[in-house]
């Protein structure tokens, strides 16, 4: 086991250090010679330095990059199934189409990363720095951002049925015709943009979101209990005739919404389950 282990650590640094090679650095040209390459990985790589590699379409199964340095990575299209990242930076990587199943991002930082239509569900993301990203279309159903840093970030289309977004920081967010179903949000949500989503069953639990956008947003078996909405944009009574609210719920003048006392709001969806890390150390093409 102990030989597996490290040559799960020599074929992911190997491959870290070739990823990247100097443009300008040619291996000598041999005819006739298939060289093989090797598209999937794991193994450890806590602390690593990857700034800036190149890894685009790569697979990678039970790795852990707990607090490795991934700045501006290129992950497009990347496999990740049951990796470690918690406390790596990823600022500015590129994860446009990636696939994560059973992910762990707890504190890391993604702020400014491109993570458009990404495969998300389930990931956790407690903590983490997801500042300015960009998660357009991203498919991230029961989700952990609690406690996240989602300022400024653009959710636009993406589908967060039964997401966990307690204590989050999404002032300035943009969720326009996300789906925020069963959705549990707590934190501050001032001045997001919910033009067009779908919130049915969603949660607002004492949340921030006064000055938010909700024109065209569907509310329906929404609970407003506590939630602040001083000076939201584009409410109407049709609006909240599906939704409920109590003494604590700050709405815009003139409008007002049942109580929650007898409120049956319907069942949201059952977020999926993340599957189990792998134990699997390395597997190749």
């Amino acid at each position: 086991m102990g030989s597996m282990k490290l040559l799960a650590r020599l074929s992911l640094a190997a491959f870290a250090s070739l990823a990247l090679a100097p443009a300008a650095f040619a291996l000598p040209f041999t005819p006739d010679v298939e060289v093989r390459k090797i598209t999937q990985f794991g193994g450890a790589c806590a602390g690593c330095e990857l700034s800036g590699r190149k890894m685009a379409g790569a697979h990678f199964t039970g790795a852990d990059f707990a607090r490795a340095s991934l700045v501006g990575s290129d992950l497009r299209s990347v496999h990740f199934i049951g990796s470690n990242f918690a406390g790596a930076n990823l600022s500015r990587a590129d994860l446009t189409n990636a696939e994560v199943l059973g992910g762990n991002f707890n504190g890391a930082n993604l702020a400014s990363a491109k993570m458009a239509n990404i495969e998300a569900r389930g990931v956790n993301f407690t903590g983490a720095n997801l500042s300015n990203v960009d998660m357009r279309g991203a498919e991230a159903e029961g989700a952990i951002f609690n406690r996240a840093n989602l300022a400024s970030a653009d959710l636009t289309g993406a589908s967060l049925h039964g997401a966990l977004l307690r204590g989050a920081n999404a002032s300035k967010a943009s969720f326009r015709g996300a789906s925020l179903d069963g959705a549990q949000m707590s934190g501050d949500f001032s001045r997001a943009s919910f033009r067009g989503a779908s919130m049915n069953a969603a949660s607002f639990g004492g949340g921030n979101f006064s000055g938010s956008d909700f024109t065209g947003a569907d509310l329906d078996g929404a609970m407003l209990a506590g939630a602040d909405l001083t000076g939201a944009k584009g409410l109407t009574i049709s609006q909240l005739a599906g939704a409920c609210a109590d003494s604590r719920t700050r709405l815009p003048s003139g409008l007002k919404a049942q109580g929650c006392g007898r409120f049956s709001p319907p069942r949201p969806p059952a977020p999926p389950r993340a599957p189990a890390p792998t134990r699997r150390i390395v597997s190749a093409e």
